[in-house]
């Protein structure tokens, strides 16, 4: 489940904020299911029944019509 589930979006924008602190200059696995968490991210590897299907940075991701732009329009409502 996602880790900042239960926090308010005040306290969800200080966690995040002390998680770039701590992850700059870092090689950091992030797993997540809100795909906004990925936004900032150098590379994202998209998993689809255990098998990788797509690699990229957010923004390539998005400006095609790959599994991860469907899944972040879904969750952002777009």
């Amino acid at each position: 489940d996602e880790a900042t589930s239960s926090v308010d979006t005040e306290t969800e924008n200080h966690i995040k904020q002390a998680l770039n602190i701590l992850m700059a200059g870092r090689t950091t696995l992030i797993v997540a299911h809100r795909l906004s968490t990925l936004e900032g991210a150098d590379r994202v590897l998209v998993l689809k029944k255990g098998e990788l299907v797509e690699t990229g940075d957010h923004d390539s991701l998005i400006a095609t019509d790959s599994e991860y732009a469907q899944l972040f329009r879904q969750q952002v409502h777009l």
